[in-house]
């Protein structure tokens, strides 16, 4: 997958933001309704998300340079913080208009026009969130899952508020629809916690997740059975790419050419189960117990 072909994605995304938007705000328009507001409301937190995830795929998908040896795919992670803070922001905003109209509920007008339109906009946001949620998935890009889940988010909420709004004309009881922008405030509060602690786990190195740690595993008790051994193995995650380093030892009286080819060999078979994954690793004698101390290894 390409760099272009990335950012067409997050194009994509704009694009449905641009058109819910317009949607939703005119939904609310017609209806008066401050939980159709609420609705519209995420989705320009669903533009700037968009925005800030092209920004951020184009930084990552840089080279290495002199300064950035490891390369720039750590970006990505200002994307998912910058949507968990934006997410944040929106919902204080939906309180901020819920709350008057709780204490002081407004009759709604034009209900069936304007839940048609935000139906069409629920779909237009259902269909590319599946898009985002399965290019994130295969091309390992948080930047696109993330917007993909936001996304998620926002047709449930949408689904939320098209049945709220539709039982506040049934019922006739106003007081439903500023509750309902309530409840929608508190559900992306949670969505928005969620990106930001994912996003400092990435910033901190967190270690790869436990099926693809399970599958390294695999990976090195094949060897193990053949009578290597393994020690110091650290991974992290780093936007689509992953990091593993460990130490192998071998027998002491192995030559340096059949040390280097099994090392060659082990990291070609993690590569195998962990596409995108970088292996760093450094060869060790078995019979030496100073090689089997991790003590002070940052040294």
């Amino acid at each position: 997958m390409t760099t272009v072909s990335l950012k067409r994605f997050a194009w994509l995304s704009i694009a449905a933001a641009l058109a819910t938007i317009g949607l939703k705000g005119w939904a609310w328009l017609l209806t008066g309704s401050v939980g159709l507001l609420s609705d519209a409301l995420e989705s320009l937190v669903n533009l700037a998300g968009a925005s800030m995830a092209l920004a951020m795929l184009s930084l990552a998908a840089q080279p290495e340079d002199r300064n950035h040896t490891f390369g720039h795919s750590k970006a990505e992670y200002f994307s998912s913080a910058f949507e968990g803070l934006l997410i944040i922001v929106a919902a204080g905003a939906i309180a901020y208009a819920a709350i008057p109209r709780l204490l002081s509920p407004q009759a709604l007008e034009a209900v069936d026009i304007g839940l048609a339109v935000s139906g069409v906009a629920t779909v237009v946001n259902l269909v590319v969130a599946r898009i985002l949620l399965t290019a994130g998935k295969r091309y390992a890009s948080i930047t696109l899952e993330a917007d993909g889940h936001h996304l998620m988010t926002d047709v449930w909420t949408s689904v939320g508020v098209i049945v709220g709004v539709g039982a506040v004309a049934l019922t006739g009881w106003l007081w439903l629809d500023p509750l309902l922008a309530l409840v929608v405030a508190g559900n992306i509060v949670w969505t928005g916690v969620q990106l930001l602690r994912r996003s400092a786990d990435g910033l901190m190195d967190v270690a790869l997740p436990p099926d693809e740690r399970a599958a390294l595993a695999a990976v090195l008790e094949r060897y193990r059975q053949q009578g290597i051994d393994f020690h110091a193995l650290r991974t992290r995650q780093s936007g689509a790419r992953s990091f593993v380093e460990l130490h192998v030892l071998v027998p002491g009286l192995w030559t340096v050419q059949r040390g280097h080819d099994l090392l060659e060999q082990i990291e070609g078979d993690i590569r195998a189960v962990l596409p995108r994954t970088s292996v760093l690793t450094h060869l060790e004698p078995l019979d030496d117990p100073a090689a089997h101390d991790d003590h002070g290894l940052d040294a």
